[in-house]
């Protein structure tokens, strides 16, 4: 009997003992395990980033205006051209045989012209006499003769006007047909590189008076002056101005950064489609980036990503883009409405009398949090400009993303430990272009 009360003695000790461990051990890890730093001051650098592709600041797209078929072409794709030199032939002998009828026509028509002109003198002439003879002898020439010779020459006066109009009508045909003839041989109506041929000698060039792409011939780009067009959202054109520099990579050289700047931003949004935009289609602007010193070797539509710097700050305090959070912020009192009321609460607080605010959570001397509101300025690639709310060596929760989103005001939280390859973060956030 006493044996068996002293192993229940023993038992309950050792129970006991097991349940002090285990609670010590959770005493232990009392608290929300959380990642922190230091507010200290950092250079931080604003920017936007976009994607677009490299092109010529001018170039031209060079069109039929005439239909034939291409008998010489003098150019190849990625050629150098001088302003007036010979690129193409069409086929020139429709042209031709259009300016050897209308050079006839003209002919005709002045030959018309010559006839009615000898007409209406003639008929002037025999005018003038009839009258002198009736002057001097009325009873030889009656009034009725005289009215007929005067209609007669009214009559070869408008036909020679007409005459004249057929000589203009012809010599105005003329010159069409001899501009059509000219439109045959194409030159270069600029010095550049010829950065796409679409066609062949043996082709049909055809006018492109509703489709402008298929009756391209040819693009010459003066490849001295080249530019990336990006597309960015509407959140963030209105951060961009005229003149901000721009750190530009372009895909085809990716051990080089290069160095440009804003020089046209669109007043209108980029459409996507024809088709009228949806109230969830994203609207983006166009903004054109002049690159600096690109190699020889650059080509049109090389893809880019362009980083326009925005903004900088030089040593400014700084937090973690990630400890930043929002919570809600204490009941607003209403004029109407008495405190007491408020501090019961009902369930429209919510809605008519809080706001949220965004803030951090700053760690006490006892590892309790307090939920401070802050004002944040500018946004670097990973920390947000602090202009109030915090002073420098404050100690405030960085992370877990999961942790800052469960912590509440006055929440125990525990310090997880420094990984051991962990180095010193820099002073400066990002280096300026």
């Amino acid at each position: 009997m006493k044996k068996s009360v002293k192993l229940g003695i023993g038992g309950a000790i050792l129970v006991g003992l097991i349940v002090a461990v285990v609670l010590g051990m959770k005493g232990g890890k009392k608290g929300v395990e959380v990642r922190t730093e230091e507010v200290q001051k950092r250079d931080l650098v604003a920017s936007v980033t976009a994607n677009g592709k490299v092109q010529a600041r001018t170039k031209v797209d060079i069109a039929a205006d005439v239909s034939g078929r291409i008998v010489r072409l003098a150019v190849k794709e990625g050629q150098n051209v001088q302003k007036g030199q010979f690129l193409l032939q069409i086929d020139p002998e429709n042209a031709q045989a259009a300016v050897q009828r209308f050079e006839a026509q003209l002919s005709s028509a002045r030959a018309q012209a010559a006839q009615a002109k000898a007409n209406q003198i003639q008929a002037t002439r025999t005018l003038e006499r009839s009258e002198a003879l009736k002057k001097a002898n009325p009873a030889l020439v009656s009034d009725e003769q005289l009215e007929t010779l005067r209609t007669a020459v009214e009559v070869n006066e408008a036909m020679l006007q007409a005459a004249n109009h057929g000589v203009s009508q012809s010599l105005a045909a003329l010159r069409d047909a001899r501009t059509s003839l000219g439109k045959t041989t194409i030159v270069a109506p600029m010095a550049g590189r010829v950065t796409r041929l679409n066609v062949e000698e043996g082709e049909t060039a055809v006018p492109g008076t509703f489709n402008r792409e298929q009756a391209t011939l040819m693009t010459i780009s003066d490849m001295s002056v080249l530019e990336t067009k990006v597309r960015v959202n509407e959140t963030d054109v209105s951060r961009i101005k005229i003149g901000d520099s721009a750190a530009v990579d372009v895909d085809a050289f990716p051990d080089t950064t290069f160095v440009g700047r804003v020089v046209e931003i669109s007043n209108s949004a980029v459409r996507l489609t024809a088709a009228a935009p949806s109230a969830d289609q994203a609207v983006d602007y166009e903004v054109t980036i002049q690159l600096v010193n690109t190699p020889t070797d650059t080509r049109p539509d090389f893809s880019t990503t362009a980083k326009i710097i925005t903004d900088q700050r030089k040593q400014v305090m700084a937090i973690p883009i990630i400890a930043l959070t929002v919570r809600e912020n204490e009941p607003v009192k209403p004029a109407d409405q008495p405190q007491a009321t408020l501090a019961r609460g009902t369930p429209n607080t919510r809605e008519v009398g809080k706001k949220d605010v965004e803030g951090v959570f700053v760690v006490g001397a006892n590892n309790k949090v307090t939920f401070k509101p802050v004002k944040v300025g500018i946004a670097g690639e990973k920390y947000f400009e602090v202009l109030e709310g915090l002073k420098e060596k404050d100690k405030i929760v960085s992370g877990t993303y999961q942790a800052i989103r469960e912590l509440k005001d006055g929440s125990l939280v525990r310090i997880a430990p420094a990984p051991t390859d962990s180095k010193k973060a820099p002073t400066t956030e990002a280096k300026t272009t």
